[in-house]
């Protein structure tokens, strides 16, 4: 009778170890699933900001190259204004020269 009894108590205990092994591993296996499935979201992410880090880079690239450009444009107009200055003033100077010359 106790080889039944004990028998009886070694198959359910057993059968709750197998139970609590099959939750063990659902448990486990969600956690490895919700892990896996963090690391892929942040790494979405990380991907989603370098490529907007990267895009923000461009414009500035972009912005720069228009500014630089505006600012060629504006220093080639100075000079050409500037030269034309200078060349009144040197015609303007040799003027005045050549009337003194003659005045003398």
């Amino acid at each position: 009778m106790k080889r039944i009894l004990l028998g009886t108590v070694a198959i359910v205990a057993a059968t709750g170890l197998t139970a609590c092994s099959e939750k063990a591993s659902d448990s486990l296996e969600n956690a490895g699933s919700a892990i896996g499935n963090d690391v892929s979201r942040a790494v979405d992410e990380a991907g989603e900001k370098i490529d907007n880090g990267l895009d923000e880079a461009g414009r500035a690239i972009d912005d720069s190259a228009d500014s630089m450009g505006a600012a060629t444009e504006n220093a080639a107009r100075d000079a050409r204004r500037e030269a034309g200055e200078a060349k009144q003033d040197v015609g303007s100077a040799m003027e005045r020269a050549g009337n003194d010359l003659k005045d003398e």
